[in-house]
């Protein structure tokens, strides 16, 4: 059985049309989140190493274009639906804090998103609700989406290095190391609110001593 699992991978990843593949979910993650853009990009370096297919440098440009491509889409549709979000009680605090967010860290808060969860979505939607400038998305967005190519496939060439001749314990490594990043990257999130929120409790009991 897992043979042929790794036969499929190998013809997959072997393919001239993975790095259409992989074109497709980076773009469609970005306005989708459930597609598994990152995985797919761990799988191929992990291939890429211990196999030499597919090309790794293609294969951090198809994912680093098609995450561009499906931000600013993600971005389009929060432009589209400004007025709409905004309507609600809610949905105002929201974009309230998003705008505040956005002037304290700029385009910054785009490049960490890209590393949360369910982040990057939210983010683009938000930046282009709020109607951040489009050049200065564009330019943050860039940055963002080659850094997140590099990382997601350079964490599968790792993985496929380690265990050269057993891609699926590479593929397991990959993953695990995407994993542990994301849960520090929430524990030190977590912490952060933490500390913010003790804070401001701080002030708001001096200001009323």
């Amino acid at each position: 059985m897992t043979q042929a699992i790794l036969d499929t991978l190998h013809d997959v990843m072997t393919s001239p049309w993975i790095y259409l593949a992989l074109f497709a979910l980076a773009m469609l993650d970005g306005f989708f989140p459930v597609v598994p853009a990152e995985t797919s990009v761990i799988t191929a370096g992990v291939f890429a190493a211990s196999t030499g297919a597919p090309n790794l440098a293609l294969v951090i440009v198809v994912a680093a274009v098609g995450a561009f491509a499906g931000d600013h889409i993600s971005y389009a549709i929060g432009r589209a639906t400004n007025n709409r979000l905004r309507g609600g009680r809610r949905s105002g605090k929201a974009f309230a804090w998003a705008e505040r967010a956005l002037a304290e860290r700029g385009g910054l808060v785009l490049v960490v998103a890209r590393y949360i969860p369910g982040g990057r979505t939210a983010c683009t939607l938000t930046m282009g609700a709020v109607a951040y400038p489009r050049r200065s998305f564009a330019l943050f967005d860039g940055g963002a989406t080659v850094a997140w190519a590099l990382y997601s496939a350079l964490i599968g060439y790792v993985g496929g290095a380690a265990f050269e001749n057993d891609p699926v314990k590479g593929l397991l490594l990959g993953l695990g190391i995407a994993l542990s990043i994301t849960a520090v990257v929430e524990a030190v999130r977590h912490v952060r609110r933490r500390r913010t929120a003790g804070k401001r409790a701080a002030v708001l009991v001096g200001a009323r001593d």
